[in-house]
């Protein structure tokens, strides 16, 4: 079972070999995710009896942290928390 409080995250950077990391939001994730198992073939087993694309990309994100897209290429996602500046419990006064 997942942590609950992965759920709470709503953004993930990104990372693929020989890009840039990425930034996204916790929906972005999911569509990049989709997108990318709708090219594999076959299936990972535990994903290939899902419903969905999205069903897919939601069990992976609830569930892992990586994917290989090909041999020796596997992307990887990690959830982080943003914090708008001053909410880090300082004060300016």
């Amino acid at each position: 079972m997942s942590d609950p409080l992965i759920r709470e995250l709503d953004h993930y950077v990104l990372l693929e070999p020989g890009r840039p990391q990425q930034l996204l939001s916790a929906a972005d994730t999911l569509d990049w995710l989709a997108a990318r198992l709708d090219g594999l073939d076959p299936l990972p087993a535990d994903l290939a009896a899902l419903p969905s694309s999205r069903a897919r990309a939601e069990r992976l994100l609830e569930t892992a942290c990586e994917l290989e897209l090909a041999p020796g290429e596997v992307v990887q996602w990690f959830a982080i928390r943003l914090e708008p500046p001053g909410d880090k419990g300082d004060s300016l006064s």
